[in-house]
Parts: structure tokens; C-alpha cells; sequence
């Protein structure tokens, strides 16, 4: 099953590290590989995310979300989206931004980091709003009872989550953003720009999670009401799947932004840059879908909390960051101790019901 999953990760592995070496040396092999162990540090989270929305999907969209999903991931956010951040706000069309990008690589660096604020407030929007509508919701099964049990009361309020993102969006507006950090260190007033990002963030979830919930419900309704109408029931399957896939690009989006940043501290060269990034891209994707095969998930019922915990987090680090430079090493480790806390955490309890069950079997059997 290991080897089955991940061997196209190991693949593109390889090609990629033998790419970086064609194109720049044997320098760039470890560049490269620093650059993949860098992504998959920082979006271990997201992956325990798209697993829990992943499993509700067919075989077929999963092998989407393995090929299509990728090529997304890899040239339109590693690669294509940064070349837009600087069409955009150098105003400049796509092939100049291009030529930029190949041939004066330290002005490219500076017009991506100075687009940082809007970036970090569109993405910090959209996983603030993944993480309060999780923990608003109220569930079944609580890893940190005496916080999710009040909260969840609290969700109950309709379009509570929404307006605290607002408010923490209008906060971030006049605190952060009215000295955005600038590369070379100088700052900027970049409120107006934060705001409009942060506003577009909201609508990009609100729209995407709302059709993806739509087309979900409708076919549950289907499911519920026909008796001989499986054509219909696939064909909204195909739709609700369709809109879930397009909410698991829009949420990887939103985690790459930190890791596209985050290279530049490493390289400026959008090459190895794509290709650092792409592999671990590829490493993410590809322990999305071993997470639902092995249905890790429902035997570490905590992991689904740390991973929003997680989000969250993440949600207010990259605010933060408008303002404030904070290492990709700290960002990375706050993941991945949430995320190894909740799992403990389900180890725990799987040892605890093991033990009731034992007890309950040796009580029968004295009887």
C-alpha cells in the first residue's frame, strides 16, 4: 500500500532532483531537496485536512485529485502563481513578468515580498474561516472537551464565524497592515490592500464552500428520496464532487502561500523554486490519499481536531506576518505539534477503549 501510493511521489522525486542538477549544478540538488522537505513540513496539516474531505469522494476523484490536482498545485500555485502576484502589482502582462522572474531575479523577489500582505490576508481569511467553522460545529466526538463543548453552544449564533473573521480582518487592517514589512526591511501602509484581500479570501470560501455544501446536500436528498433514480444521484455526485475538488485546490492554495514565501529564503530562482516545491507538493498529495486507504482518520479520531488547530494557527501567523517576519522553521514546528499532540492524544483513548472492552470480556466471562 506504501509503495503503491507513493510511487509517483518517488518519481517525480527523482526526475526533479536530476532537473534541478540539469539546470544549475550540483548545488542545486540540495536546494531542491530542502525546498520539498520545506513543503511538506509546512503543509503536513493540510493533507490531514484534504483527507477528511478526500474520503467522501469517489476512487475516480481521488485519482483526479492525484494527476489533475497536481499539475494545479504544482505549475498554477508554485510556479504561475507567483509570475501573476507580480503581474499584478507591477502591473506588468505575463511574459514581461516571466522575463523578470528568469532574468532579474532579485527585483522579482522584491515585488513578490512586497505583495506578501495581500497574499497573507486573502489566505489567513480562508483558513480563519475553515478553522471557525470547525470549531463551531458541534460534533460528536471532542479532543479538547472543555474548550469545543462551549463553542460549539456558541455556533448555534447563525453567521457567528463570519463575523469574527471580519473583526479580526478589520483588527489586522489598522494594527499590521499600517506597517506592512517591505523587503529590505522598510515599511508600508498597506491597509486598504489588506482589506480588500482579506474581503476577497472571505467570498472565495464562502462561495466555494457554500456550492461544494449545496451540491452535497442535494445529493443526499437524492439518495434519501429515490428509489430507482441512480443517474440522477451520480450526476449530482459528479457536481458535489466536482465543487469539493475545487475547494481542496483553493484551500492548498491558501497553504502553499507561506511555503512560496518561505523559499525565497532559501533561493530566488523560480526554477528550483517550482521544483522544490512541486515534490513536496506531490509528498502532501500523495499522504492525502494513503490517510483515507488506511483509514487513518476514523482509527485517530483527534487528528481531523490538530489539523484545524493547526489551521487556525496558521490563520493568525500569516496576519501576524504582515507586519512581522517570523521563520518558516517556527510555522512549521506549531503543525506538526498540534498535529502529533492530537494524535498521542487518539493513541491514548484507543488504549483506554481497548482496556474498557478487555474488562467488559473478562467480566462476562466470570459470570
Amino acid at each position: 500500500m506504501l509503495l503503491k501510493t507513493f510511487r509517483w511521489s518517488f518519481v517525480v522525486t527523482a526526475v526533479g532532483l536530476a532537473a534541478g542538477v540539469l539546470y544549475d549544478g550540483w548545488a542545486a540538488l540540495g536546494i531542491v531537496a530542502i525546498l520539498a522537505v520545506l513543503e511538506v513540513s509546512l503543509s503536513f496539516d493540510n493533507a490531514v485536512v484534504n483527507a477528511g474531505v478526500l474520503k467522501t469522494m469517489s476512487a475516480f476523484w481521488q485519482k483526479i485529485f492525484l494527476t489533475v490536482g497536481v499539475l494545479i498545485a504544482v505549475f498554477g500555485m508554485r510556479l504561475a502563481f507567483p509570475v501573476v502576484i507580480v503581474a499584478v502589482t507591477a502591473r506588468k502582462n505575463p511574459v514581461d513578468a516571466v522575463d523578470l522572474a528568469l532574468t532579474d531575479k532579485d527585483q522579482y523577489q522584491q515585488l513578490v515580498t512586497d505583495a506578501h500582505p495581500a497574499i497573507a490576508a486573502f489566505g489567513g481569511m480562508f483558513l480563519l474561516m475553515i478553522f471557525l467553522d470547525f470549531i463551531f460545529e458541534d460534533r460528536d466526538i471532542q479532543w479538547l472537551s472543555w474548550l469545543e463543548r462551549p463553542l460549539a453552544k456558541l455556533g448555534k449564533v447563525d453567521m457567528l464565524s463570519v463575523c469574527i473573521a471580519l473583526v479580526v480582518l478589520l483588527i489586522t487592517s489598522f494594527t499590521f497592515a499600517t506597517q506592512a514589512h517591505q523587503h529590505g526591511g522598510t515599511h508600508a501602509d498597506k491597509a486598504q490592500t489588506v482589506l480588500a484581500a482579506g474581503i476577497a479570501g472571505l467570498i472565495t470560501y464562502l462561495v466555494v464552500g457554500g456550492l461544494s455544501g449545496y451540491f452535497e446536500d442535494r445529493l443526499e436528498d437524492d439518495e434519501e428520496a429515490a428509489e430507482g433514480g441512480a443517474k440522477s444521484a451520480v450526476l449530482l455526485a459528479g457536481r458535489a464532487a466536482f465543487f469539493m475538488f475545487l475547494y481542496l485546490e483553493v484551500l492548498d492554495a491558501s497553504f502553499s502561500f507561506d511555503g512560496v514565501i518561505g523559499a525565497f529564503a532559501i533561493t530566488n530562482d523560480i526554477v528550483l523554486m517550482a521544483l522544490g516545491l512541486g515534490i513536496g507538493a506531490m509528498y502532501v498529495r500523495s499522504l492525502t490519499v494513503y490517510l483515507v486507504r488506511q483509514g487513518t482518520l476514523d482509527d485517530y479520531v483527534y487528528l481531523e481536531h490538530g489539523a484545524h488547530y493547526a489551521i487556525g494557527a496558521l490563520a493568525v501567523i500569516l496576519m501576524v506576518t504582515i507586519q512581522y517576519e517570523i521563520n518558516e522553521v517556527i510555522t512549521g514546528l506549531v503543525g506538526v505539534v498540534l498535529i502529533g499532540w492530537s494524535f498521542w492524544s487518539s493513541v491514548r483513548r484507543n488504549r483506554g477503549l481497548a482496556e474498557e472492552e478487555e474488562g467488559e470480556r473478562e467480566a462476562v466471562t466470570v459470570r
